[in-house]
């Protein structure tokens, strides 16, 4: 194995500071309390999509506008669109709906052109998360394609990773420890189907402890707590409960071996 830590990269002066002028203009409207968050993601998508094409309920209102592009600009607005855990049975309505058109916002952005640029994606979903989650920690880092479900029941630690296309099912509550890394493709659930009757779920709350990693295409199952230091390996299937300082693989997920990192008081897990 060869010793490879990511390479610091920067932009060049201009655009940078056009970005972050950008990033300052949304931070300091979700500090507003009395920010609109609807209005808000509606006029960032807007101008995302759409720059300098008009006046946004005007276009609506113009018997010339083709019905196709009406309906992609009412999209622009939280108000016209549903989400998935709005058909949830226990959500709670006010809590999800102060944070809808934030998580329709990081969606839409992350669709969008400028979505891909990882440096300025990363910043937006850093504030965005500070206004979704239940807690959010120094330095999250999360990159395209992250879904969530309410978002209101994360609870994300210091040093976070999230990579590409991961879902974090936080129906019942997901917590992540300081420096948890998760891999593209991953899955975390935290809600249940009876067997018997698709209609009843059982929410759990799933954990992983400071330092776990997961790798790629990993399904951590809802209730799950993941120890500290722990990894599971590629396309593993966590059913139950991973001991810290370990490896886990497969599926169902077994333990492998104990990290030759681990304490003395772990290292016979195995």
């Amino acid at each position: 194995m060869v010793h490879r830590p990511l390479r610091s990269i920067s932009l060049p002066t201009a655009p940078a500071a056009l970005y972050n002028e950008w990033l300052q203009q949304i931070e300091e409207a979700l500090a507003n309390p009395d920010c609109d968050r609807y209005k808000l993601c509606r006029d960032v998508l807007f101008d995302l999509h759409l720059p300098d094409l008009g006046d946004y309920q005007e276009l609506l209102e113009d018997p010339d506008v083709p019905i196709a592009s009406k309906a992609a600009l009412l999209a622009m607005d939280p108000h016209n669109i549903t989400l998935e855990p709005e058909y949830y049975n226990e959500i709670d309505q006010g809590r999800y709906q102060e944070v809808k058109p934030l998580l329709w916002l990081w969606q839409s952005f992350d669709r969008s052109p400028l979505g891909g640029n990882v440096d300025v994606g990363i910043k937006l979903r850093r504030i965005l998360a500070r206004h979704i989650f239940a807690s959010c920690g120094e330095s999250f880092k999360c990159f395209q394609f992250v879904e969530f479900s309410y978002g209101y029941t994360m609870e994300v630690g210091d040093h976070v990773v999230v990579h590409r296309h991961v879902l974090l099912d936080d129906r019942g509550g997901i917590v992540l420890g300081n420096r948890v890394s998760i891999a593209d493709y991953s899955n975390v659930y935290s809600h249940s189907h009876s067997i018997t009757d698709q209609v009843d779920v059982t929410n759990s709350r799933t954990v992983l402890e400071d330092g776990v990693r997961l790798a790629y295409h990993t399904t951590i199952l809802a209730g799950v707590r993941v120890g500290q230091e722990a990894m599971v390996g590629a396309g593993a299937v966590v059913a139950k409960d991973v001991k810290p300082w370990c490896l886990y693989l497969g599926i169902p997920a077994k333990l492998i071996r104990v990290k030759p990192t681990a304490p003395p008081e772990h290292s016979r897990d195995i």
